[in-house]
């Protein structure tokens, strides 16, 4: 948990640009006051992005981005406060999702509830699908597939030499081999 990934920089540039709407735009910071810093202007069309005018002195924008910086890392380490009180569930998370690829919200709920987690519904992903049709096949213990049924009533039926062979030991004579019956 205490890694850092290129994986969650979409996920940073996204908290960062609310942090600023949320300062710049809709006045949620005590230190910045209820004012609108930023404007927007234009439309987004033809792959343009919207354009802001900002009407601040460059004292402001320092005030701005320490405003955006302290949001950011308070809400960064509350999260990773609610994961780490939380790190049980996290870790049977990630087990989950690793055997079955994806949780439904059923899952989810036996999870955070401390419940034995149940399998996937049915479709909720190939690999779970695959799992069920692999459970589906395995063998039950104690009990035999027709497969298995038809070859063991195989290995029990007496081969023809053999009977052969358990006649001649009866009646005390020594069996026949190959090598006798090209000497006949």
């Amino acid at each position: 948990m205490n890694q850092k990934t290129t994986g969650a920089s979409n996920d940073f540039e996204r908290a960062t640009q609310m942090a600023r709407d949320m300062i710049m735009r809709y006045g949620m910071s005590k230190e910045m006051g209820v004012m609108v810093y930023a404007e927007n202007e234009g439309e987004v069309f033809l792959g343009r992005s919207v354009t802001r005018t900002t009407h601040v002195s460059e004292a402001t924008m320092q005030k701005i981005d320490a405003e955006v910086r302290r949001l950011l890392e308070e809400q960064y380490k509350r999260a990773c406060d609610i994961l780490e009180a939380n790190r049980a569930r996290v870790e049977l998370m990630v087990e989950c999702l690793m055997k079955w690829e994806t949780l439904d919200d059923d899952q989810i709920k036996d999870i955070m509830e401390g419940r034995d987690v149940r399998p996937p519904r049915p479709g909720a992903s190939a690999k779970a699908d695959a799992e069920a049709r692999s459970a589906a096949q395995a063998p039950i213990p104690g009990v035999k597939s027709e497969e298995v049924k038809a070859e063991e009533v195989k290995s029990e039926e007496p081969k023809a030499e053999s009977v052969v062979e358990e006649v001649a030991r009866e009646k005390g004579e020594k069996p026949s081999t190959p090598d006798d019956k090209k000497e006949a």
